[in-house]
C-alpha cells in the first residue's frame, strides 16, 4: 500500500479516540469511569518536590479510610486466601529463575520474570498483564512487548462446575437447552465459552463465568489499588503520574467486566446501530437472548463462519479477489462510521473477533472491550485526521501536542519530521501469505501475522511523542493500534485498493457519499 494510502486509512480510523478502559474494554462501556489520563496528567516543569513529610493528618485519615473500605470489599475470606496463593507464585517463580548449578549466569529480564508471575497469579493479573501489552501510551517498551505473550487461554472446568454455574443463574439445563456440550469452544480466565440449543431450536453459545472469579478480582485489584494510594503516599512525586487513579479506574473497569449485562448491553446497541443504518445485509453481531442472560450467563446467538484471516478467508480471496476486497472494506466502512455515530467503538478488532460468515456477512463478536471519546482528544484527533490526509507532518505535531500532556515546550518542526519517519515505517509493513493449490485442487493459503510488529509501530510513535515531551491519552493508542489491524487486512485481502482514491472506502464515517447522522460534524480533507 502506498503511503498516501496508509495515510488515508489512518486518518479514517483516528476519527475518535478515547477508551476509557476496558470495558471491560476497551468499550467498554464501562460507562463512566475511564482513563482519561491525559487530561489530568500534566506536570508543569520545575515543579517543586513533595515529601511525605509534607502530609497532612486529614490526608493520612484518608489513606486509612480507603484501606479499611478496601479490605472490606474484598471480604474475610478473599484477602489471606490470595495471599497465600500469591506467596506459592512468587516463591515458584523464584525458583524458575534461580541460576542453575554449573550452568552461566543468563541476564535478568525484569519484564520476563513478572509475565511469568503474572501468569501464575491468575485472572487478574493475566488481564492486567493484557492491560500493559494495550497501553503503550503508558507502561515502558520491553514491558509492553513482553506482555504480549501473556496469555489467557486457561485449562477448562470440569463440566460439574460449570453445570451449576448455569443452573444456579437460569434454573434447571433441560427447562431451557436442547443440551449444551459439555465440551467448551473456549476458556479464559475469568470465563468458558459452550456450544448449546436452546429448545425453540437455535443454536446459541453460553459464555458462563468461572465461580469465585468476582472476589478473586475484588480482593487482587483492591491490593493494587491501596499498593498505588501507598505508594503516592510515600513518594508524593509520583502523585503526577496519576497511578491511584489508574489503579481505581482499572480497578472499576475489570469488575464491570465480570457483568455480562453490560456486554449483552453493548452487544445489542452495536446490531440497533447496524439496524438503523441499513447494514443489516452486510454485517452483523450476535443477538442476545436476555431472557437467558444474567450477570455470570450470557447467552448469545452462534455466529457460523470463520475469522477474518483463517486460511480459508485467505483462499477464497485468493480465487476471487473481488469477495476479499468487498469483506475488508465492508468491514472498515462500518466500524469508521460506529467510530463517529455510536457513543463507544469496538477497541479490539483483532482477526479474532472479525469474522466471514458462511452467508458472506462480516460478523463483529465480543463486546467486552469497548471505548469512548472525550471531547478534548475528539477536536484534537479531528485536526489531526486532517493533517494527516494532506500529509502536513507539522500539523500532526501540533495536533498531537493539543492532545496530550506536554512537560515542556515542543519542537513542532523536529516533532513533525520524527512522525514523518513512522509514518513511512507504517506504509512499509509487510504480512506473509501463502498460497498454494492442494492434491485435490483446491486453494490453500496460510498467513504470518505479526502481532508484535504491529506492536513495534504503535511503540515508535509513542516514543517519538515522549522524545518530544509529551504524554498521549492510553485510549489515542487503542485506537491507533485499530488502524494498524485494518491496514494490515487490507493489504492481505485487498492489496491493490487506495483507500485515498477507492470509492467505496468511506473517510470520515460516511457511506455511499452521505454523511452520518449525528451531531459531531467530523471534517476530513483529502
Amino acid at each position: 500500500m502506498k503511503l498516501s494510502a496508509c495515510l488515508g486509512l489512518f486518518s479514517c480510523l483516528m476519527l475518535t479516540s478515547s477508551h476509557a478502559f476496558i470495558l471491560p474494554h476497551t468499550a467498554t462501556s464501562r460507562q463512566s469511569s475511564r482513563l482519561h489520563m491525559a487530561e489530568s496528567q500534566s506536570s508543569p516543569r520545575r515543579r517543586p518536590t513533595k515529601t511525605v513529610q509534607d502530609r497532612t493528618p486529614r490526608e493520612f485519615q484518608s489513606l486509612v479510610q480507603d484501606i479499611i473500605k478496601t479490605a472490606v470489599d474484598a471480604g474475610p475470606r478473599a484477602g489471606p486466601a490470595r495471599t497465600f496463593q500469591a506467596y506459592l507464585a512468587v516463591s515458584q517463580t523464584f525458583r524458575e529463575f534461580l541460576p542453575r548449578p554449573g550452568q552461566p549466569l543468563e541476564p535478568v529480564s525484569f519484564p520476563k520474570i513478572l509475565r511469568s508471575l503474572f501468569e501464575r497469579l491468575g485472572a487478574t493479573y493475566i488481564k492486567l498483564g493484557q492491560f500493559i501489552a494495550s497501553s503503550p501510551t503508558l507502561f515502558p517498551k520491553e514491558y509492553v512487548l513482553e506482555f504480549q505473550k501473556c496469555l489467557d487461554s486457561t485449562d477448562p472446568l470440569d463440566w460439574a462446575v460449570i453445570e451449576k454455574v448455569i443452573v444456579d443463574e437460569l434454573g434447571p439445563i433441560s427447562n431451557t437447552f436442547e443440551y449444551v456440550d459439555k465440551k467448551p469452544l473456549a476458556s479464559a480466565s475469568i470465563a468458558q465459552v459452550h456450544a448449546a440449543k436452546l429448545k425453540t431450536g437455535e443454536d446459541v453459545v453460553l459464555k458462563v463465568q468461572k465461580p469465585g472469579i468476582d472476589s478473586l478480582l475484588k480482593a487482587d485489584l483492591g491490593f493494587v489499588y491501596v499498593a498505588a494510594l501507598i505508594l503516592e503516599f510515600i513518594s508524593p512525586d509520583w502523585e503526577r503520574t496519576s497511578l491511584s487513579a489508574v489503579a481505581g479506574d482499572i480497578r472499576v473497569s475489570m469488575m464491570e467486566e465480570t457483568d455480562f449485562v453490560t456486554e449483552a448491553k453493548n452487544t445489542e446497541e452495536f446490531r440497533d446501530f447496524l439496524l438503523e443504518n441499513g447494514l443489516i445485509q452486510q454485517a452483523t453481531a450476535p443477538r442476545v437472548y436476555q431472557e437467558f442472560t444474567t450477570k455470570k450467563v450470557l447467552t448469545m446467538e452462534r455466529l457460523r463462519g470463520v475469522s477474518l484471516l483463517d486460511e480459508e478467508t485467505i483462499a477464497k480471496a485468493s480465487k476471487d479477489s473481488t469477495m476479499g476486497t468487498d469483506i475488508i472494506i465492508t468491514a472498515l466502512n462500518i466500524w469508521s462510521l460506529s467510530v463517529v455515530t455510536m457513543p463507544w467503538f469496538h477497541a479490539d478488532v483483532h482477526a479474532g473477533n472479525l469474522m466471514l460468515c458462511e452467508d458472506g456477512r462480516v460478523g463483529f463478536i465480543d463486546f467486552g472491550i469497548v471505548g469512548r471519546v472525550s471531547k478534548k482528544t475528539y477536536n484534537a484527533v479531528n485536526e489531526l485526521s486532517t493533517a494527516l490526509a494532506s500529509g502536513d507532518y507539522e500539523g500532526m505535531a501540533e495536533a498531537l501536542c493539543n492532545m496530550g500532556a506536554a512537560d515542556e515546550k515542543v519542537d513542532k518542526v523536529q516533532f513533525g519530521k520524527d512522525i514523518e519517519r513512522v509514518m513511512d515505517r507504517i506504509g512499509g509493513m509487510q504480512a506473509d501469505v501463502t498460497v498454494g493449490i492442494a492434491e485435490d485442487g483446491t486453494t490453500t493459503g496460510s498467513l504470518d501475522l505479526d502481532e508484535t510488529e504491529i506492536t513495534n509501530v504503535l511503540l515508535e510513535l509513542v516514543e517519538v511523542t515522549e522524545d518530544n515531551g509529551l504524554k498521549l491519552p492510553r485510549e489515542f493508542g487503542l485506537l491507533v493500534k485499530q488502524s494498524l489491524y485494518f491496514d494490515r487486512y487490507i493489504k492481505i485481502l485487498a492489496p491493490n485498493v487506495d483507500v485515498m482514491s477507492d470509492s467505496r472506502v468511506a473517510l470520515g464515517g460516511k457511506l455511499n457519499g452521505e454523511p452520518p447522522s449525528n451531531k459531531r460534524e467530523v471534517v476530513i480533507d483529502v
